[in-house]
């Protein structure tokens, strides 16, 4: 069967079903990523990034040539094989990016397999541009996002105070007497970020320069973006200082991104030009980034059209993942009974609490299941200690716990102190209580925060350890319920900090014995309720 008198129409129809297949098998992630495109302008960019890798596969087509012997394929096939695992992991765990990037996995294995190595070579920078197209998991991107609007306001603050006016910035609110600037998500600069990235590699790619310099132009993309975002929202304040705060919304403000972005570019075209100088190359604008002439050359070359083995093993690969995924797409998370948080009681011992609520906009950002909150007080003493759990009782599909640490910046707050804490004395779930201890300030007020993730039975401190489980008994438990629990009490400018680690221990006495009935453990009894009373 292996000929290289084979139709070339029989071979392209067997690559062609193949690729359908792959389509099909992985559908569910394809049309999240579609959908996280359509509805994120982050990753609005993300319908070109397929089309330009075509397009770049294609103008390189003369130097590619299907491979004819199995052996030559079986490296493919060892790389599909890779992704179709990763793609079963992240079906259990129902992570959509996991399947996302097995897709992509899978996808370079099949060119391997058609093309040989030889033909991975030529086409490995192509398809590793796919990488911009799969949106970043949530818990990264909120990360990413709140780091970058506390850099972005700093910077935006200098560049207003050095228009000698007098601006005073709380996290990321910008206070400018008779104007409040909320830096909120969308002036993060993330929907600059990820598609200059995406310009940048690709410039970077078609730049002909030594390698140091292609990385330099890959690499500027950040603090580009950051600097002309930095750049934008002091300009936005300047703006509102004179004219009043319509000048940061509506049109004005989309305006301003555009530009932003168009600027960016500009200086990202600028800095090729500078390396085009250095390398003692004098090029216009213009042909700074253009397809190598070579490539129309070696273009005019039909691939060879033969038929092997392998397209028939990358086939039954794919039926079989086509299998496994149908198999596993009915698994539902066992949802654990346990109390709602509206009977979460509001007297412990001898403090006494009222019920506080989230406003709408909250909910919404938190996707929580249930959540309590109390601010609990000593009558005798007025020491007060606020109680906040939030609980999940799955997290799937961007619904994740937040972490304190990622929130406490953007309210003004800053961390002057964190580590780990023991006590071995308190036990929640038979295991000695381990907690994250905070002192945050902001101006003249101190506030201590203790806080933990409770995730099916195990205490953990670490963000990332939580998702690290969280894929784990995914697979093993077919769990993904968890909660945050978090105490803060204000500390007095003149009382020692030992002072209000010992009132949080003292109420965390109180505390811990009614927990386990709202937080379920590792041992359940399932149910396939929301809430159980």
């Amino acid at each position: 069967m292996n000929t290289e008198n084979t139709k070339p129409a029989v071979v392209w129809s067997l690559w062609g079903a193949a690729l359908l297949l792959l389509c099909l098998v992985f559908r569910d992630s394809l049309i999240e990523m579609a959908t996280t495109w359509t509805n994120v302008e982050e990753y609005s960019h993300g319908f070109f990034i397929p089309i330009i890798t075509i397009y770049l596969l294609w103008a390189r087509r003369g130097e590619l040539v299907l491979v004819q012997e199995f052996k030559a394929s079986l490296p493919g096939i060892i790389i599909i094989c890779l992704g179709l695992i990763l793609f079963i992991l992240g079906g259990l765990a129902t992570i959509k990016t996991m399947e996302q990037y097995a897709f992509l996995v899978v996808l370079t294995g099949m060119f391997a397999s058609a093309f040989g190595m030889r033909g991975l070579r030529v086409g490995a920078i192509p398809l590793l541009f796919l990488i911009f197209m799969v949106p970043f998991p949530s818990f990264i991107l909120n990360n990413l996002s709140s780091k970058l609007q506390l850099i972005s306001s700093w910077l935006g603050v200098e560049f207003i105070r050095a228009c000698d006016i007098m601006v005073y910035l709380e996290g990321n609110v910008i206070d400018l007497g008779s104007y409040k600037l909320q830096v909120v998500d969308a002036c993060s600069g993330l929907r600059y970020l990820f598609p200059l990235a995406s310009l940048a590699f690709l410039c970077a790619y078609l730049f002909k320069g030594p390698f140091w310099q292609k990385l330099l132009i890959f690499l500027s993309s950040m603090p580009l973006t950051i600097f002309m975002n930095s750049f934008r929202i002091g300009v936005i304040g300047v703006l509102v200082d004179n004219w009043g705060t319509e000048m940061a919304e509506g049109f004005l403000h989309d305006f301003e991104g555009w530009a932003v972005f168009l600027l960016c570019m500009l200086l990202l075209f600028i800095e090729m030009w500078i390396f085009s100088r250095i390398s003692g190359r004098k090029l216009a604008m213009g042909e700074l980034v253009q397809i190598p002439e070579e490539w129309g050359h070696t273009a005019r070359r039909d691939i060879a059209a033969v038929l092997n083995k392998s397209v028939f093993a990358v086939l039954l690969l794919l039926c079989v993942g086509a299998g496994a995924s149908e198999i596993f797409k009915g698994r539902e998370d066992i949802i654990p009974g346990r109390k709602a948080f509206l009977t979460f009681p509001t007297t412990l011992g001898n403090w006494q609490g009222r019920n506080d609520y989230l406003t709408q906009f909250y909910l919404n950002e938190l996707k929580l299941t249930d959540y309590v909150i109390v601010n609990f007080t000593q009558p005798e003493t007025r020491n007060s200690v606020n109680f906040y759990s939030a609980y999940y009782q799955s997290q799937r599909k961007g619904a994740a716990v937040h972490s304190p640490r990622s929130c406490i910046p953007g309210d003004g707050w800053q961390i002057s102190s964190f580590e780990q804490r023991e006590f071995n004395d308190l036990q929640l779930d038979g295991q000695a209580l381990r907690v994250n201890r905070a002192i945050i300030q902001k101006g003249e007020s101190r506030q201590l925060v203790y806080f933990w993730f409770q995730q099916r039975g195990r205490m953990i401190t670490n963000e990332y350890m939580v998702k690290w489980y969280l894929f784990y008994d995914a697979i093993t438990m077919n769990r993904t319920d968890g909660a945050l629990i978090r105490l803060v009490t204000p500390v007095d400018k003149v009382e020692d900090i030992a002072v209000a680690d010992q009132r949080l221990h003292l109420f965390l006495r109180d505390l811990l014995p009614e927990l386990p009935a709202y937080l379920p453990g590792k041992a359940i009894v399932p149910v396939h309720s929301v809430l159980a009373g």
